[in-house]
């Protein structure tokens, strides 16, 4: 597993360093939307702690830091409108590692809806 960079792009967001347009926040998770949209709904869910990616954050974040990320991503897809219960669904993307096209060494998450997306990748 790569050492967790501090001076990546989602760290200084944590840090205030650079600002963001916060959907919501929790004692481990800060949500916040892209700000290169891919559809008409696109947030990044982040963990607070220095996970480099998905699992990384699977093998090693609390119970209480896991948990909290899922309930997290549940509020905010249907508070934006995109849960199966408020819309028609949505997509949910953690790239990971070099094959997987990983842009920010942080673990992330994207919910993606709003519009019919497409298949992820070709039949």
């Amino acid at each position: 597993m790569p050492e967790y960079d501090d001076q990546n792009i989602f760290a200084r967001i944590l840090r205030g360093e650079i600002p963001n347009d916060t959907v919501t926040e929790t004692e481990h998770t800060l949500v916040f939307r892209d700000i290169r949209p891919q559809a008409p709904v696109h947030l990044l869910v982040i963990p607070k702690g220095p996970y480099v990616s998905l699992d990384d954050f699977a093998a090693n974040a609390s119970d209480a830091e896991l948990v909290d990320f899922m309930r997290t991503v549940a509020k905010v897809s249907r508070d934006e409108g995109v849960s199966i219960d408020a819309g028609a669904g949505f997509r949910a993307v953690a790239n990971t590692g070099e094959h997987g096209v990983q842009e920010v060494p942080h673990f992330h998450m994207h919910i993606l809806g709003g519009r019919v997306l497409g298949r992820m990748l070709p039949e």
